[in-house]
């Protein structure tokens, strides 16, 4: 090669990192800023045309995925997270503090309930730090903003001369960015479980800038539930007017991500059975529920906002709320009231008998205030549910009387033709016709009180109100089953028993009279079906066993007061009570066949 060309190659080659050069540092540079620019006024426009296209929800935190792993803390780590830099919550209800890097709301602990029935048990704690066994917190701040520079987000140091949050008080947090644009932030709550945050910005940059609220709950590790199909715990939210969702943990492991359409209001949050924390943004939002597993798994339910365009030397308030506390019926109603939260008493499962589930909560719960026991409420209960039924339960009663009066006829028929077991269907029909007897009016009682059962056990099951709500004596929780056990003598014999073998006194209680009620009606005239009634109330005594015990109560009253009320009904009518013979020929031998 000659000098020439290598002179020519060298020329080349210059040309072409000087335009490498030009591209990187000078044409590079003005496209970018040409593209945030476009950026900024399609944001405006779409805000002054009322379609506000804020940024999409992935650039929300998600939570400290880097430092919060299935490690659990030290004490003594956990100690500093709580101690360090951090505001207190004292209410009548509530203790615990705010984290014042994120203005989290990470330790909250509820002061009118405990793991166990035990006065020394310790508080519920709803939330925890990150430094925790499992962090579960709440945190409000903003998208990262290229007009506006830094903005409040999860690693913000707020600023404060308050020392307590108190109910029904506000103290305000303070930050300011290298901008200039200042953020104060008020923290209020009310005397139960909401902490209305409101944050007020001043712009002093000189510049117009554009500002994007966001709000997460983000969970670690998936915590120990009911696991139970009558129950939802999980992720949950409600938008616009009649989207609902609920989310267990299993699907959204496998799901990753749900996001939705933005809405013009609604709430979004985690429940558990008897507690739940929830977002309640303050205009339209764009909801999300997002699960990872880089580290400890992660479920985060969080919401982007609107955008807000912030003149220079302009000011904007915007406004969020964050339930955190029991899942109190009267509470959540009042929220749903006082505050317009749409359909916020969705967040606890009343299932779907709510139309019967809840007006049957207030009647147990309006009873509860006159006499002041849930136990002697729910039997109240069953006796107006009972007067309510008592025009259906009398004429199924009478006609269960009449076939009592034909009994012996029956019998009779079936001998006559016993190898003929068409001819028997027809007499027995014809029997039917001529006494004007309905022979499936027997089973209209139990099939009215199923919907009743199904909903008192969803009013037991869910609603915190009966959560350690005691009756008498050993029931001291209406919603745990009965304690004792016929297989250690009632805990005379000095070991515990479980499972199958947890069968106790009201179970008992409920079986026998479900036996005595049977013997009392006539007894079915196909063989398979007296085998069933003969044996089923055996079935539901250990079935029954390991419902909750007010449950078990209320079948054993009402099975009661269904005997009373089919005895006076049966002697008004003439017919035979033959309970006590009925038993009898339960235990007869039956001579062989020749």
């Amino acid at each position: 090669m000659n000098g020439n060309n290598s002179n020519t190659f060298l020329a080349i080659g210059l040309s072409v990192l000087v335009l490498v050069l030009w591209q990187i540092f000078y044409i590079g540079p003005i496209v970018e800023e040409e593209r945030k620019q476009a950026e900024i006024l399609a944001q405006r426009e779409a805000v002054q045309s009322g379609e506000v296209k804020p940024s999409d929800n992935s650039a929300i935190p998600q939570g400290d995925a880097s430092t919060a792993t299935s490690t659990p803390a030290t004490n003594a780590e956990a100690e500093t997270e709580v101690e360090e830099k951090r505001l207190a919550i004292e209410t009548d209800l509530l203790i615990g503090s705010i984290n014042l890097r994120g203005a989290r709301v990470d330790d909250l602990r509820l002061k009118q309930y405990r793991v166990e029935n035990d006065e020394n048990s310790p508080l519920i704690r709803l939330l925890s730090p990150r430094n925790s066994n499992n962090p579960y917190f709440a945190e409000f701040g903003y998208l990262r903003s290229d007009s506006a520079g830094d903005v409040p987000g999860a690693n913000t140091v707020w600023e404060t001369d308050a020392v307590t949050l108190g109910a029904g008080s506000t103290v305000t947090l303070n930050w300011t960015n290298d901008n200039g644009i200042r953020f104060e932030r008020d923290i209020m709550l009310d005397d139960k479980y909401m902490f209305t945050v409101t944050d007020r910005i001043a712009n002093a940059s000189g510049n117009e800038v554009q500002l994007t609220p966001y709000g997460r709950i983000a969970r670690f590790g998936e915590p120990d539930t009911q696991g139970i199909f009558v129950l939802h715990e999980g992720l949950i939210g409600h938008f616009g007017d009649d989207e609902y969702e609920e989310i267990d943990y299993d699907d959204l492991r496998e799901d990753k991500e749900l996001s939705l359409a933005r809405t013009p209001r609604g709430w979004l949050g985690i429940t558990d059975k008897y507690w739940a924390a929830a977002l309640i943004p303050g205009s339209s939002f764009k909801p999300r529920f997002f699960y990872d597993d880089k580290g400890a798994e992660l479920f985060q339910t969080d919401y982007v906002g609107e955008l807000s365009t912030i003149a220079a030397g302009g000011n904007v308030e915007i406004q969020n709320k964050l339930f955190a506390g029991a899942k109190v019926t009267e509470i959540i109603d009042g929220y749903q009231e006082e505050l317009k939260i749409h359909n916020f008493d969705l967040m606890i499962d009343w299932g779907w008998f709510y139309f019967i589930t809840k007006p049957l909560f207030w009647l147990i719960h309006w009873l509860h205030g006159l006499v002041g026991n849930f136990g002697v409420a729910i039997l109240g209960a069953t006796v107006i549910i009972k007067a309510i039924f008592l025009p259906l339960a009398n004429m199924s009663y009478a006609s269960m009387a009449k076939m009592k009066k034909v009994q012996p006829e029956m019998t009779e028929m079936r001998e006559r033709y016993a190898d003929d077991k068409m001819k028997q269907q027809q007499e027995m029909m014809a029997i039917y016709k001529r006494e004007k007897i309905n022979p499936a009016a027997g089973c209209l009682p139990m099939l009215v009180q199923i919907p009743v059962f199904f909903a008192l056990y969803k009013v037991l099951f869910v609603t915190i109100e009966m959560r350690h709500a005691p009756f008498f004596g050993w029931i001291q929780d209406l919603a745990a089953p009965d304690p004792t056990s016929i297989f250690n003598l009632f805990g005379l014999l000095p070991f515990e028993v479980g499972g199958l073998l947890l069968v106790g006194i009201w179970p008992i209680i409920m079986g026998i009279t479900m036996f005595l009620q049977f013997q009392m009606n006539p007894a079915p005239p196909d063989p398979t079906q007296a085998m069933i009634f003969k044996w089923m109330p055996l079935i539901f005594t250990f079935m029954l066993a390991s419902f909750p015990a007010g449950l078990v109560i209320y079948w054993a009253w009402n099975n009661t007061l269904s005997l009373i009320q089919q005895g006076i009904i049966m002697k008004r009518h003439g017919a035979e009570i033959a309970l006590f013979d009925n038993i009898k020929d339960m235990f007869k031998r039956k001579p062989k066949e020749s």
